[in-house]
Formats: structure tokens, C-alpha cells, sequence
């Protein structure tokens, strides 16, 4: 018999890679309205939603849930990207700005495949000093996501599941092999409104706004479920050509950047048979 116990359904588990990023300050939200891809100055305190910063290229950096806590204080919660290397990139174009750019070392994240105690939808619950809590379930189900200075236990199958689950509602998980390669409109962030292209300038919107007046998106998001494992960058191939890459992937789950009006023929990746299956929708905040 195993000493090892089973964990409760709804309990919380640490989430590797997450991180909290502060900006903290008078001009913080002035700052991240100019250089984000959302309107932040619209999001009301105590709410949070999906956003990125680019490149002047219009590729991404960073994706991240931005929550605000007040007309001074914004999170950036990180799910990949190393919040001091954010910082830093940030901090060049803070100039005579009154923002500081903190990362919160003893924030932890930590997942729970259960309803959220007190947050829904884009509504937070809690704060700064004891931490907080964001609904991030969708069609597939319910999830809360916990910050806190609690670490929460270790459990990877958990973990893994909670990528799949992200992969499956179509927030793609950037490792470093895929900053900077991508745009907004071929990673479909659209339908979890991560951009604007109404709230004015910031960095590669010009780039972001042709794409989408002018109709010039020839590429999109596509989930596949595929019967091997493959990792983010390989090629998907259809009759024997390379027609788009993998994005990122976890167990049988994989998300990838392929033609919109690809033909309805068999996909493969990495000797691994792929099968295009719908996007879940319901974690647009």
C-alpha cells in the first residue's frame, strides 16, 4: 500500500511558472495604457482581464492576466515569463515616469479545480496583503487561481492538468523558444480579448490594427489532440509539407499556428498523428 495520499478534487496545488509582476505608482496606469494591449484605463478596480505587451513588430513578449487593485497599484500575473526579465525590459521606457516595477518574490501561485470562495468572472476577491483570488474556469470547468504568500504542495499530474486545460480554452503557454514570434491576431487573442485596437497607441498596434481593418489575418490558433508527444516549435506537416508550427503542448493537448483555410486533410507532427478539435470558449474576462 502507498503512503502517499490522494489530494481532495477541489484542493490547491502550486503552479509552476506563475509569477506576480507589480507596478506600483502614480503614472502605473498611464504606463500600462501606453504600452499593453488593452485598456487599462477602462478596467475597473477590484477587475482584471487578459493582456500582452509586443514588440514594435506587433510580436509578444509576455502574456499575462493584468489585475488592477486601484488607480495606482496593477499585477501582472505572469504564467511563463520571468517577471525580473519583464521588469527590465519594461524599465527602459519608464523614463520620468512615477512607476515601480517590483516582482513579488514571496507571491505564490497555487490552482484548485474548484469554484472560486468569493471572485467571478473578471472580479477579484482579496488583496495585496493577504493575497488573491481569480476565476479561471471556463466551458471545461471550474478553476480558481490563488496568490498568496502561502506556498501551496507540489503536485505535478495536477500542474499538467491545469496546462492542458489552458491549451484546451486557447491561452497559449509561452516558453522562451516562442517570445517574440508571434502576433495577436495568429495566436487568435481576440477571443480572449487580450488586444484592442480601438484604445489608441502602444507597442506594434499600428502593425495590430492593419492586420485587423485591412483583413490581412491569413493565420490562426488551432487546437490538436495528438497521439505522441511533441514540443513547441515543431513543424505540422500535411501531405508530406510543413504547414504551420506548435505553439506550445502538454500530454495530448497542443495548440498551433496554422493556415486559416487549411484543407481538411490528415495533420502530423513529430511522426504523432494531430487532430484538429475545437477550441473550448468561457475564459474570456
Amino acid at each position: 500500500m502507498s503512503d502517499k495520499s490522494t489530494p481532495a478534487p477541489d484542493a490547491f496545488f502550486a503552479i509552476p511558472g506563475h509569477r506576480v509582476l507589480a507596478m506600483e505608482g502614480r503614472d502605473a496606469l498611464k504606463f500600462a495604457q501606453a504600452q499593453f494591449t488593452t485598456d487599462v484605463e477602462a478596467l475597473a478596480d477590484g477587475h482584471w482581464h487578459w493582456s500582452g505587451w509586443l514588440t514594435p513588430k506587433g510580436r509578444i513578449i509576455a502574456l499575462f492576466a493584468l489585475v488592477r487593485l486601484g488607480p495606482e497599484l496593477l499585477w501582472l500575473v505572469l504564467p511563463d515569463a520571468d517577471p525580473q526579465d519583464v521588469a527590465g525590459q519594461l524599465q527602459r521606457f519608464v523614463f520620468r515616469s512615477k512607476v515601480k516595477l517590483q516582482p513579488l518574490e514571496g507571491m505564490h501561485a497555487a490552482g484548485a479545480f474548484a469554484a472560486p470562495s468569493a471572485a467571478s468572472g473578471p472580479v477579484i476577491a482579496g488583496g495585496p496583503g493577504e493575497g488573491l483570488e481569480l476565476d479561471l474556469g471556463g466551458d471545461g470547468g471550474q478553476r480558481t487561481l490563488r496568490l498568496s504568500p502561502d506556498p501551496a504542495p507540489e503536485d505535478p499530474e495536477s500542474a499538467a492538468r491545469w496546462k492542458a486545460f489552458d491549451l484546451a480554452h486557447g491561452l497559449p503557454r509561452l516558453d522562451p523558444g516562442q517570445v517574440e514570434q508571434w502576433t495577436p491576431q495568429q495566436l487568435s487573442l481576440e477571443r480572449l480579448r487580450g488586444y484592442s485596437v480601438k484604445k489608441g497607441c502602444y507597442p506594434g498596434q499600428e502593425i495590430v490594427a492593419r492586420t485587423h481593418f485591412l483583413g490581412k489575418a491569413k493565420r490562426g490558433l488551432v487546437r490538436l489532440q495528438v497521439s505522441g508527444p511533441v514540443e513547441a516549435g515543431a513543424g505540422v506537416s500535411q501531405a508530406g509539407s510543413e504547414v504551420g508550427r506548435v505553439v506550445c503542448a502538454a500530454g495530448p493537448e497542443a495548440l498551433a499556428v496554422l493556415p486559416l483555410d487549411l484543407p481538411a486533410d490528415p495533420l502530423e507532427v513529430s511522426g504523432a498523428t494531430a487532430k484538429p478539435v475545437p477550441l473550448e470558449g468561457g475564459l474570456a474576462r
